[in-house]
């Protein structure tokens, strides 16, 4: 049977390469919500009818996108943030290769009895330049989330998990935001400078607020995977450079 133990406090420079057994799995995890928010996620608008508000439009990938920044949270708390850096580019390196693929089959001649590829374009024919912003976005707001949780773990020694979870996503999510939203649409036809804003900082506050009801879920992964592991890893001379490949 597998120990329970406490959790063992250390560096991140002292834990071996194949000392821990889950990590491969939260990183798949982390690249399938990643994708899959962004497949299935950013092809659709809906629209919810709100008490005091009335009818809201939302992009419905927005109800699972925040969950790459909880599992984020879980990586870098959990094994460090060179092994978060390592999962948020094999992200990054997964959502190339979607754009890429997404491009050639759309662009690839539909035999004469297929009817699909007006449906197949809608959903799968992205705009270059919001391809281009969300993958910008994406990448430097799970960096600064990735470095501030970690940061904020050796300052605080470890304790109140909920204000280095919130405050990461505080800031990496209005890095995301403040890069996504102007690059995607600002100055875009049908787009004014003051709907930019308003949706970037009622998104933002949306994307916040799931990491705040998420956070006793948070908990629980985060402590079953500590104790799982046996260890509890603090970056305390860590290389923060996004670029670097060692762990």
């Amino acid at each position: 049977m597998a120990s329970e133990a406490a959790p063992r406090a250390v560096a991140a420079d002292e834990v071996a390469g194949g000392q821990f057994r889950y990590f491969d799995y939260v990183m798949a995890a982390f690249v399938a919500v990643l994708l899959l928010s962004n497949v299935l996620g950013a092809g659709k608008r809906a629209v919810i009818d709100l008490p005091f508000f009335g009818p809201w439009p939302f992009g419905a990938g927005i109800l699972f996108f925040p969950i790459a920044y909880v599992i984020g949270d879980v990586l870098t708390e959990v094994y460090g943030y060179a092994r978060a850096r390592r999962c948020i580019w094999a992200g990054f390196g997964a959502l190339l290769f979607m754009v890429c693929m997404s491009w050639i089959v759309v662009a690839l001649p539909p035999d004469a009895g297929w009817e699909g590829q007006a449906a197949y374009e809608a959903v799968f024919g992205q705009v270059p330049r919001i391809v281009f912003a969300s993958m910008m976005a994406f990448w430097a707001g799970e960096f600064v989330n990735s470095y501030v949780l970690a940061r904020m773990k050796v300052w605080t020694q470890g304790r109140a998990l909920w204000s280095r979870t919130i405050g990461s996503t505080v800031v990496g999510q209005g890095v995301d935001s403040l890069l996504f939203y102007p690059l995607a649409f600002l100055g875009a036809p049908g787009w004014t400078a003051e709907q930019v804003w308003w949706v970037l900082v009622t998104q933002w506050v949306l994307k916040v607020s799931w990491e705040v009801l998420l956070t006793p879920f948070t908990y629980l992964v985060v402590g079953w995977l500590k104790r799982r592991e046996g260890v509890d890893v603090y970056d305390q001379a860590t290389d923060f450079s996004p670029f670097r490949s060692a762990v």
